[in-house]
């Protein structure tokens, strides 16, 4: 095997330039080897391309909050074959959907506070689809 690894994602210390991360969580690979990368530091979901020394936000990005832009610490996290993002947004006890390209996203379970209520969750952390994109 491999005796080094190779940086393909961040590596220039932590912060919120586009080239750095900050407490990185989940890691998600696509088909096309693009890394996606859930931060709780900075409320965001990025996605580095493979070769790319900077990644682009997908999902947040716009502080921490509640708002349809916003995420708060985000875990969890899958990319669908259409590029949709899919985030466990920890912090506000949902499950956010953002489109390919999207600026803002949508909720499409729980944001009803945490608790146990059938629309409610309580900090989701992993996401997973089966083969048929459940």
């Amino acid at each position: 095997g491999e005796s080094q690894g190779t940086v393909v994602a961040g590596g220039n210390g932590r912060g919120d330039r586009f080239d750095q991360l900050s407490i990185p969580t989940y890691v998600f690979v696509d088909r096309d080897h693009s890394v996606y990368v859930s931060e709780w530091g900075n409320h965001r979901v990025m996605k580095w391309m493979k070769g790319k020394k900077e990644g682009i936000i997908v999902a947040g990005g716009q502080g921490e909050g509640n708002g349809l832009t916003q995420l708060s610490n985000p875990l969890g996290v899958v990319v669908d074959q259409l590029g949709t993002v899919y985030v466990a947004d920890f912090g506000n006890d949902r499950i956010m959907r953002w489109p390919k390209g999207a600026t803002q996203g949508s909720v499409i379970v729980g944001g009803n506070g945490g608790g146990g209520q059938s629309n409610q969750l309580n900090g989701p952390e992993g996401l997973s689809f089966d083969r048929h994109g459940n």
